[in-house]
C-alpha cells in the first residue's frame, strides 16, 4: 500500500479520494478495501469501501460475500425461481417483516451515497423486473438522480465501490416498498460535509425519508454536524450502525437519526416463520460527544447510545443485489448495516408520513410491542453488558428489535 504525504490544502480531498481507493496518506492511516472484514459464518466477505480513520470522512457499510455463495438460500418470489439468485429477496423480507407487498404510493425514500454510479438506474430496472415490481424509472417520474447540489447535470465522478452500495440500497428500498419512488442524491466525495449537504439536498427535495448507509470515526465536530445536516423535524433519517462489531460511529450517534443495527435472520418453522440474533459484526456502542435524546432512557450511557432498530446484515444470511458497475458484474450477495439502514427507511415510508414538528427516530420507542425483540448473540466486549449483547427489551446491537409490520414506525 502507497504512503504520500500532501499539502493542507489538498489534503481533505485527498482524504475522500484514498477512501474509496485504499491509499495511506501521511498522519492518517487507511485500511485497505478487501481488508479484514467480520465475521459472517461459512462465507467469504469484503469490504465495498476502505474504512477511514479520519473522523471527518466516510467509509460506506456495504459487505460483499466473495465465497460461500452457493451455500447461501435462493431467493423466493422471482418471476422466474429457477434462475433466482442468491440472497434474500423482495418476498422474502416482506415476510420476515411483515411487510406489505404494496404500500408507499407518492413517497419519496432518498438514498444519499458518494459518487456515482452510472449504471444505478439500468441495474435497478432488472433487479425490479427480476421480482415482477413495478417499474422505477427517470422515465415514469419513479427514480431520480441528482448530484449533492440538486441537479441531474452536476453529478460527481464513479466509484466502483460506491457504485455497490448504491445500488444495494436501491435494491432494498425497492424490496421493503416497491411503490415508494426513490431519489439517488450523490455527493461530491465521502467527506461529511459533502455527505451532510446531500442530506440537506434531499430533504429541501422533499423527501420524508432518507437512508445513510455510511459512518466513520466520532470527533468533536459531530454535534455540530448534527444540527448542520441531521436536525430535521417531521423526516425520517436511517443511518448505518456500523459493521466492525462493538464500537460507537458517526453519524449512527446523532440523536436526530435512527440508528439502524443488524441481524443474522434465518427462515424456521416458528409461528412467525423466521428467527434473529445479533449480527457479530453490526455496531452499537455509547457516543462520546452526541447528547441523548429525551425519549432514550437506558441507564449505561449517559449520552446517544447506538442503536434504536435493526434488521438483517450478516452477509451469511445476506440479500440479493444486482450490481454491474466494476469489476464484478451481475447477481452478488451483501450484508452489512448498509443493507438495514435503507430497509428501515423504507418501511418509516411505508408507515405514512410523519407528523409536522417529530422525531420520526423516537416513534418505535413509543411502539415496542410491535417490534421483534432479539435477545440472543453478541457483537464483542463492553463495560454494560446490554450495550453488545442481545436481551430482553432494549439492547445496543439491535436496538428495540426488528420491525413487526409497521406499526412501530409511525408518530
Amino acid at each position: 500500500m502507497r504512503s504520500i504525504t500532501l499539502t493542507r490544502t489538498a489534503r481533505r480531498t485527498a482524504l475522500a479520494v484514498a477512501a474509496a481507493g485504499g491509499l495511506a496518506l501521511s498522519g492518517f492511516a487507511l485500511a485497505p478495501t478487501a481488508g479484514a472484514s467480520p465475521a459472517a459464518h461459512g462465507v467469504d466477505t469484503a469490504r465495498s469501501c476502505a474504512v477511514s480513520s479520519h473522523p471527518d470522512v466516510m467509509a460506506c457499510k456495504a459487505l460483499k460475500v466473495t465465497k460461500g455463495i452457493s451455500t447461501l438460500k435462493k431467493s423466493t418470489g422471482s418471476v422466474d425461481p429457477a434462475a433466482a439468485p442468491s440472497g434474500f429477496g423482495p418476498a422474502d423480507l416482506q415476510s420476515a417483516y411483515g411487510l406489505p407487498s404494496s404500500g408507499g404510493s407518492g413517497a419519496t425514500v432518498a438514498i444519499v451515497d458518494a459518487y456515482d454510479n452510472p449504471n444505478a438506474e439500468a441495474d435497478l430496472a432488472t433487479y425490479r423486473s427480476t421480482y415482477g415490481l413495478p417499474e422505477c424509472s427517470t422515465a415514469n417520474g419513479c427514480f431520480s438522480k441528482v448530484g449533492q447540489s440538486g441537479s441531474s447535470s452536476s453529478l460527481p465522478s464513479p466509484d466502483a465501490g460506491w457504485a455497490e452500495e448504491i445500488s444495494l440500497d436501491l435494491d432494498m428500498v425497492s424490496a421493503a416498498c416497491p411503490d415508494c419512488h426513490i431519489l439517488l442524491v450523490e455527493s461530491d466525495d465521502s467527506s461529511m460535509t459533502n455527505l451532510g449537504e446531500a442530506v440537506n439536498t434531499a430533504v429541501s427535495l422533499g423527501a420524508k425519508y432518507v437512508s445513510n448507509s455510511y459512518g466513520g470515526g466520532e470527533s468533536s465536530s459531530d454535534p455540530s454536524y448534527d444540527s448542520s445536516y441531521f436536525d430535521h423535524p417531521g423526516v425520517a433519517i436511517t443511518v448505518s450502525a456500523g459493521d466492525s462489531g462493538y464500537g460507537a460511529e458517526y453519524p449512527a450517534a446523532s440523536q436526530y437519526v435512527t440508528a439502524v443495527g443488524g441481524t443474522s435472520l434465518t427462515k424456521d418453522g416458528s409461528s412467525r416463520g423466521w428467527s434473529e440474533s445479533v449480527w457479530s459484526g453490526t455496531g452499537s456502542g455509547c457516543s462520546a460527544y452526541d447528547a441523548k435524546p429525551s425519549w432514550q432512557t437506558d441507564s449505561g450511557c449517559g449520552k446517544r447510545t447506538i442503536a434504536d432498530v435493526s434488521a438483517v446484515a450478516d452477509p451469511a444470511t445476506g440479500v440479493a443485489v444486482y450490481d454491474t458497475y466494476g469489476s464484478d458484474s451481475g447477481w452478488e450477495v451483501f450484508g452489512g448495516t448498509s443493507a438495514s439502514a435503507p430497509l428501515i427507511a423504507s418501511v418509516y415510508a411505508l408507515a405514512g408520513t410523519p407528523s409536522s414538528g417529530s422525531y420520526p427516530s423516537s416513534f418505535p420507542y413509543a411502539h415496542t410491542d410491535a417490534l421483534n425483540d432479539v435477545t440472543s448473540g453478541s457483537n464483542g466486549s463492553c463495560d454494560s453488558t446490554y450495550q453488545c449483547n442481545g436481551g430482553d427489551g432494549y439492547d445496543g446491537p439491535t436496538g428495540l428489535g426488528t420491525p413487526n409490520g409497521t406499526a412501530a414506525f409511525t408518530g
